[in-house]
């Protein structure tokens, strides 16, 4: 086993002689809020205890690559392997201190020159934390360099927006210790002597892929994706052949596209992963493998260069396949099974299906995953044996378009419409169905549209799709007042954009009739105008449900 030796050390002794590197295929910055907050917390319970207080934070595990003389001074330079979340953090809440010390008061104008040297080397080619994968905007580089940083809900990707709320919040938390009466070169202080890490500096290349093996046979969370990484980082670096190197360049990038497909959505990294290992599968299981059992799959596929990078790019086009399906709204709304969304990503894995016959599948998958798992509200336990089977199939078997619709349509016969209907007759269509009745009204605003031969989209739904289903939920005869036995039924609900719901929510069906036509929501429009017509009642409602079920009968029905 890798023998790692531990430097148990304070942030101050962490940073003296180190320049750190975060390489291209390493994860983009993700920590949110919640991280960020936990850390503060920490800071302002060491200080709360007094000044023997210490608190020890995490391990960093990094691979020292060079040695830099820059004028008098040489610094060792390190790749991140492991611990970058909170290294970047505590730097970016380092120079929040400097931006934040008044230079008129000597203390202070001391620690500020003692920390803008630490943060930024010699002429300021050099920073004390490089950031170099996923931040093409450079916002971390600038905001050390020059102390400025654009407003995180100003920039597109999650990456981003994280680095700088990351800014935002360590500003915060500055302002709000100088306001509860503690002084910044106490906070500073702090940092950099009452808060420890554990090092582990490593100066072999090749055992920076069995570290995670390490780090997590000592009890240190690993995820299983990073360990994957290492497992396949690691199998090539153990190659005999010449090719060696120019394979681990070609994994670098892999990876580094993998990182940039997944952002900082966990979830999705985690899945991507199941998914691909289920799909490389020698047999089709019964349903998706575990993260574990998904790694010893590609560990088996370790035994060439050419196994190596195939398991690896194989990796990559499955997270691709798979971000296709978890970022689209409409998809996303019906694949809240897990084995309906593998069943999906597989149809975009067919190299051999044309976009219109694979649009056409989507469609059929649609009809059954809603029957199943919408409108009946069956669990995971439900076809996960018929969906994981046939997704596999279609990878590894490489179906044709009509054995495919007529696989799917199969896994359907058991679960007819009629029987769906009935399930969301008189039912509770509100509580715990939040997110069905969101792509339920959807699709019929979508019928509307092509019934009056509208081009259909409408920024409304853009503003529905991006928030919590439950904030645009309208019930058209208020909680408040609506009789308990229809409040909830399908023919009271509607969907409206956040805001408008919100300023509606008590006003009578008369008084919200002309704000729901003004949204240019036919849905909206449709149920002003009965409105209009009459009093909004008991009757209304059930006829509003019976008019729905019938047109849902025909649209989720083979």
């Amino acid at each position: 086993m890798l023998d790692i030796q531990p430097q148990y050390l304070t942030l101050s002794k962490l940073l003296d002689g180190r320049l750190f590197v975060i390489p291209e295929y390493q994860r983009a910055y993700s920590w949110t809020s919640h991280q960020r907050k936990d850390l503060f917390e920490d800071i302002k319970r060491v200080h709360s205890k007094g000044p023997s207080a210490s608190h020890f934070m995490a391990a960093v595990v990094c691979l020292r690559t060079k040695t830099l003389r820059l004028g008098t001074d040489e610094f060792h330079q390190l790749d991140i392997v492991d611990g970058q979340q909170r290294l970047t953090t505590l730097i970016i809440l380092l120079n929040a201190i400097n931006l934040a010390l008044d230079p008129t008061k000597a203390k202070e104008e001391k620690l500020r020159q003692e920390l803008s040297e630490l943060l930024v080397k010699g002429d300021g080619t050099k920073l004390l934390l490089l950031q170099t994968n996923h931040d093409s905007s450079h916002h971390f580089s600038t905001y050390l360099r020059e102390g400025t940083a654009d407003h995180s809900l100003t920039v597109n990707t999650l990456a981003d927006r994280e680095l700088l709320k990351a800014i935002e919040e360590c500003q915060d938390f500055i302002t709000d210790w100088q306001e509860g009466g503690r002084n910044l070169i106490s906070l500073a202080a702090l940092l950099k002597n009452r808060l420890s890490l554990l090092l582990h500096e490593i100066t072999d290349e090749k055992s920076v892929y069995t570290v995670f093996e390490v780090l997590n046979s000592r009890g240190l969370e690993v995820s299983w994706l990073d360990r994957l990484k290492s497992i396949l980082m690691g199998a090539a670096f153990e190659l005999k052949n010449s090719d060696r190197k120019g394979l681990i360049k070609e994994l670098h990038t892999v990876w580094r596209d993998i990182y940039s497909v997944v952002g900082l959505n966990e979830r999705l990294g985690v899945e991507a992963l199941r998914f691909a290992a289920t799909f490389l599968n020698t047999s089709a299981p019964s349903r998706p493998l575990s993260e574990q059992a998904s790694v010893e799959v590609f560990r088996n596929e370790t035994g060439t260069a050419k196994k190596i990078l195939d398991a690896a790019k194989w990796l990559l086009d499955v997270t691709k396949a798979y971000e296709k399906v978890y970022s689209d709204s409409r998809i996303g709304a019906v694949a809240r099974i897990s084995q309906a969304r593998l069943l999906a990503t597989a149809l975009y894995l067919h190299k051999k299906l044309k976009s219109k016959d694979r649009d056409q599948l989507l469609a059929r998958w649609e009809k059954v995953s809603f029957r199943i798992y919408g409108m009946l509200n069956n669990d995971a336990r439900t076809g996960v044996g018929n969906y994981v089977k046939l997704a596999w199939r279609i990878v590894n078997d490489t179906l044709s378009h009509e054995s495919i619709d007529s696989e799917i349509k199969k896994i359907g016969v058991s679960y007819p419409i009629k029987l769906a209907i009935e399930n969301i007759r008189n039912a509770n269509c509100y509580e715990g169905w939040e997110g069905e009745l969101r792509y339920f009204m959807f699709r019929y605003e979508e019928f509307l549209a092509q019934q009056q031969g509208l081009k259909f989209g409408n920024e409304q739904w853009k503003k529905i799709w991006a928030v919590n289903p439950s904030r645009s939920i309208e019930h058209i005869w208020p909680q408040s007042t609506a009789p308990d036995d229809v409040k909830h039924m399908l023919g009271n609900l509607m969907l409206l954009p956040p805001d408008l719901n919100s300023f509606l929510q008590a006003k009578s069906p008369k008084e919200k009739a002309e704000p729901y036509r003004k949204t240019g929501l036919l849905i909206a429009g449709e149920v002003a105008e009965i409105v209009r017509k009459g009093r909004w009642t008991t009757k209304s409602i059930k006829s509003r449900e019976t008019a729905l079920l019938k047109w849902a009968a025909i649209e989720w029905s083979d």
